[in-house]
């Protein structure tokens, strides 16, 4: 072997210019770095071990999980303890097991927690599953199932989210094994009932996450992957053999949710069947949807499109109730995840402090319930009110203001009222800083300058174009005043001058053609 050979570093570098060159930005190459082959804690050269013992420490109960949850997720009190006892159960068994299995007598089996979220839109499900991932210390990965497809078509590989683990991982297989996988939009990959040939996108994929969920091995080095196998290659070519890694996903956490729109007609039918002749619903009569989801069976499921074996894999059903206008309130008010607090942020960074004022919270939630998309809606809403104020403010001079609830129905006028508002605040203060020159002035030299209206709008507009203070405009303009008034105060008595806006534009000219009309009584300046 070569002692010229490149270090995994360089040949990474190398690879990952050749792919530049040849694709461009439309591929990205990334690997996951192997692990020590030998006199190593991690994985094997087989892969993850699943009886390794936990990268992470958990301790946490059911109540604490939901005492977290509390703080961030308003409502869904049902949701928050279903998850939190599956989340319990989940990673206690796996501390159990690595004890049991040390004493083969005493190892039990144990069906896996996987759990199935059902629920409309924006009421909270991804932030659930995210902020318990947060709070227990694995990794998360989330991801659409409509992006998906079964391997050798168009579209993603389900085995993609378990390397992703190992990704937002940085690299640590082992803490990898024991993250959390959620999958929104479940409910679309369901398979239409009477569909025809085979069904890539739906039954396959469903086939494809039901061997993820149950127990395999999946390669952390994709086939579908260029990069990754022409890393491989060239590592076989280096060493002479190929080390082959994988993820156990024994221990991983499954996730799926779904707004499931079709499943309530589903399970009305089947109940008002089963009600016939004995107490019938009148047929005005309506069912809440979530009320219905939690009478969902399994069979209803099958027939929404679900293989047995894959509905069968999601013990844990858990509803998520639709937020009401209330509720949306009650989220931009407690919540330590309140877009308020999201703003507020972002107009500190530019030294402006909001104050949301509680007329101002009540009507974005009123305004998001119209959107009909659940909690979306809050950021929907305040963009769309405060997408101009973020804009103009930070070059205005405001340090503070308040949202209101005219704020809110009315963002232009209300813009406009703060910046005139903060045109006069800052033009009184203008104001008063020319009438101090002006105090200043007298005091030193006695003599008065009387600055006609006019003429304090233009230092203003002046001082505010330039950003200079305007004693400092003042005292430029009038630098040699002092002595030419003098003059004139000598041959006319007079103490007090008039100033015109006029003056301004050439005050040189201004004050000589008043020291030669002194010598003059008829172009003497005028008197006050």
């Amino acid at each position: 072997m070569s002692n010229d050979s490149p270090t995994q570093q360089e040949l990474q570098k190398k690879l990952a210019e050749f792919m530049k060159q040849q694709f461009g930005d439309k591929v990205v190459f990334s690997t996951v770095m192997a692990q020590p082959e030998s006199g190593s804690t991690n994985d094997g050269p087989e892969g993850s071990d699943p009886d390794a013992p936990m990268d992470f420490d958990f301790h946490l109960k059911p109540k604490e999980i939901k005492e977290h949850l509390d703080r961030f997720v308003i409502r869904q009190d049902d949701a928050k303890k279903a998850l939190s006892i599956a989340v319990c159960d989940h990673y206690n068994h796996i501390r159990q097991t690595e004890q049991e299995e040390k004493s083969p007598d005493k190892r039990s089996d144990y069906a896996k927690q996987n759990v199935i979220l059902l629920g409309p839109t924006g009421v909270g499900k991804t932030y659930l599953v995210r902020t318990i991932a947060q709070l227990i210390g694995v990794p998360f990965v989330k991801a659409d199932a409509t992006k998906f497809s079964e391997t050798g078509y168009v579209g993603g590989d389900v085995d993609d989210l378990v390397r992703e683990l190992v990704q937002r991982a940085d690299g640590n297989v082992k803490l990898a094994q024991y993250g959390i996988i959620y999958i929104d939009e479940i409910d679309k990959i369901a398979t239409p009932a009477g569909i025809v040939g085979r069904d890539v996108s739906g039954r396959g994929v469903q086939t494809n996450l039901l061997k993820l969920m149950e127990e395999t091995e999946v390669p952390l080095r994709s086939p579908s992957d260029l990069p990754s196998q022409i890393q491989a290659a060239m590592e076989f070519q280096r060493k002479g053999k190929l080390k082959r890694e994988t993820l156990n996903t024994r221990h991983i956490l499954f996730i799926v949710s779904g707004a499931f729109d079709r499943l309530e007609e589903i399970i009305q039918t089947r109940l008002k069947k089963s009600r016939i002749g004995f107490h019938a619903p009148d047929a005005k009569e309506e069912i809440v949807q979530t009320e219905l989801f939690r009478s969902a069976t399994t069979q209803d499921f099958v027939k929404f499109g679900f293989e047995p074996e894959f509905i069968g894999r999601l013990p844990i059903r858990v509803i998520c109730d639709p937020l009401s206008k209330e509720d949306l309130f009650e989220i931009l008010r407690i919540s330590e995840g309140s877009i308020v607090r999201q703003y507020e942020r972002s107009f500190h960074a530019f030294g402006i402090e909001v104050e949301f004022k509680e007329s101002a919270l009540r009507a974005i939630a009123d305004l998001s319930e119209k959107e009909q998309t659940g909690a979306r809606g809050l950021m929907t809403v305040c963009e769309r009110v405060f997408r101009d104020f973020k804009f103009h403010l930070p070059s205005s001079g405001i340090h503070h203001f308040q949202i209101t609830e005219e704020t809110i129905f009315h963002p232009e006028q209300a813009l406009r009222d703060v910046l005139d508002a903060e045109l006069l605040q800052e033009k009184s203060v203008l104001d008063a800083g020319i009438r101090d020159f002006c105090a200043r002035f007298a005091q030193r030299h006695g003599l008065t300058l009387k600055l006609e209206p006019d003429a304090v709008d233009r230092i203003i507009e002046r001082s505010r174009h330039e950003k200079r203070n305007v004693r400092d405009i003042c005292a430029g303009i009038f630098k040699d005043y002092e002595f030419g008034l003098n003059l004139v105060k000598k041959n006319t008595g007079l103490s007090e001058f008039i100033i015109p806006a006029a003056a301004l534009d050439r005050p040189d000219k201004f004050l000589s053609e008043m020291v030669v009309g002194s010598y003059r009584k008829d172009d003497a300046p005028p008197a006050v």
